[in-house]
């Protein structure tokens, strides 16, 4: 699997993140570091524990992230997730939060098939 092809599995823009960073390499790296990237597991926390505020500054940070790196599907259902939560919990919330974490999943997922097939 190319990183193109990681991008499109995981409903990303792959063109647009090559201008923003302008190098393959950095792209790869940042990337992977994704996987490392604490951000959705303090949001599914918060989430549990009825922390709206953290949760809200979670789904923020995990927005700015995937901005960033163009993960525009995961982007997009986090930064839906952040809006609901800007003011504490609305009954939007849940069903962003499920949306965001089918999309988490999916990105995840796609990131590492893509790093199962870097030779070692």
């Amino acid at each position: 699997m190319t990183l193109k092809e990681c991008f499109e599995a995981l409903g990303g823009n792959y063109d647009e993140v090559l201008g923003r960073l302008r190098s393959e390499r950095l792209i790869q790296k940042f990337t992977l570091k994704f996987l490392e990237d604490g951000s959705y597991d303090l949001l599914c926390r918060s989430m549990e524990s009825g922390d709206y505020a953290e949760a809200f500054r979670t789904a923020h940070t995990l927005k700015g992230v995937c901005q960033n790196l163009s993960f525009t599907r995961l982007y997009s259902s986090s930064a839906q997730l952040c809006e609901a939560l800007r003011n504490g919990f609305t009954p939007e919330a849940p069903g962003l939060f499920d949306l965001t974490t089918q999309d988490y999943a999916l990105t995840v997922a796609a990131i590492r098939d893509f790093q199962a097939s870097i030779p070692q």
